[in-house]
């Protein structure tokens, strides 16, 4: 759960970026691993940074679009632009060094995005009361908060 709010920010941070760029001196440096299935970028790229690879969006980023798995941006490459297709889930640490903020998140090579929607409230259903928790159908059993809490 922490890692999917902790993704939120990231994905929230890009998406105000592309809306009204980076205010002040804000810029953001964002590591991610290039051998997740879903990262697309040039293959030169990939052979110099077969792991993983950081890129600064500061100055000179275009098109920085964001959808819900992930964001393209064109950044500059030897005077060349490349676009660069990036998952969340791919993003390993992501800064901001001028008002000296940074999170890391644990490496998940070649996994799909660890942070899928939540439910939505429709979707959920009322606690148990009973003394025994409900059982999944495998078996294990469902704990309430009401469990630990002073009676």
């Amino acid at each position: 759960m922490v890692e999917r709010a902790l993704r939120g920010v990231v994905r929230e941070a890009l998406t105000q970026a592309a809306e009204g760029g980076l205010p002040g001196n804000h810029h953001f440096y964002l590591t991610f691993t290039t051998d997740n299935p879903d990262v697309d970028i040039p293959s030169y790229l990939k052979e110099q940074y077969p792991e993983e690879m950081t890129i600064v969006l500061q100055h000179q980023f275009f098109g920085l679009e964001l959808d819900t798995a992930g964001f393209a941006v064109t950044l500059s490459f030897n005077n060349k632009h490349e676009r660069l297709v990036i998952p969340f889930a791919a993003i390993t640490t992501f800064a901001d060094p001028s008002v000296n903020f940074a999170l890391q998140f644990q490496r998940i090579p070649g996994a799909e995005d660890p942070s899928p929607p939540l439910p939505s409230q429709d979707h959920l259903e009322a606690p148990e009361t009973a003394d025994e928790p409900p059982k999944e159908e495998d078996g294990s059993k469902i704990v309430t908060l009401d469990n630990f809490r002073k009676k």
